[in-house]
């Protein structure tokens, strides 16, 4: 008999616990998902993240004694093979673009359906990014606009082809393969490209990229790694 697909391990972080038990019944309904540890604020949500090491950490943003961007930003210093997905109410800008600045793989609203959320930790899990549709036409609309004096250095034709084969979610190694150059030399266009856009993410890269037209719309899921 072929063996059993292992489950997506999955850690879960609310200060309300019937939040919590909602999530998870979600989750674990999916058949490919398990949650394997539970934590009410901040400083539990890092313990269990450090001892357990889930496949992705679903965080709420306000949390007692650590909030969702602090513990986020403590798994990409700490655990960064732990993809972090955050659960919320809140879509203002300020609380979207600190978590993106963190280092969160995706960001969806509990507004969302539940087959959203499921593939959103799916998609984590794999490593890409996972944002809610009403969160990207925010941040489309307002956040990766053009610096105000409209000037845009050019990326070169290398960092165009980086920039488009990440859009489509693939990982630096991948890139590297398809245009023959190495991990190193990618992550050096990206870190360019980066500074170029004013992007401190892949997210932001490509939504300014594509907010100026250098690529279409329709990029798919991308990947942080």
């Amino acid at each position: 008999m072929p063996k059993a697909k292992a489950k997506i391990r999955v850690l879960l972080a609310d200060d309300h616990q019937m939040v919590r038990a909602g999530i998870r019944e979600l989750l674990e309904g999916a058949g490919d998902l398990q949650v394997i540890a539970e934590a009410g604020d901040g400083d539990e949500a890092q313990a269990l993240i450090q001892k357990h090491k889930p496949d992705v950490a679903v965080l709420d943003i306000q949390m007692p004694k650590a909030s969702g961007i602090a513990v986020t930003r403590w798994v990409r210093a700490s655990q960064p093979e732990v993809g972090v997905l955050i659960l919320t109410a809140y879509d203002d800008d300020p609380y979207v673009m600190a978590v993106l600045q963190a280092g969160a793989n995706g960001y969806v609203l509990k507004t969302a359906r539940a087959d959203e959320l499921i593939q959103a930790v799916r998609d984590v899990n794999e490593g890409k990014s996972a944002l809610d549709p009403a969160i990207t036409r925010k941040l489309m609309a307002n956040l990766f606009k053009p610096p105000d004096n409209g000037s845009v250095e050019a990326l070169t034709e290398r960092e165009h082809d980086v920039l488009r084969l990440a859009a489509r979610g693939h990982t630096n190694k991948a890139i590297g393969v398809q245009l023959g150059i190495s991990d190193r030399t990618v992550q050096g266009h990206l870190a360019h490209i980066f500074g170029k856009l004013q992007a401190s993410s892949r997210t932001e890269a490509v939504m300014r990229a594509v907010s100026l037209g250098w690529i279409p719309q329709d990029t798919g899921n991308l990947e942080e790694s």
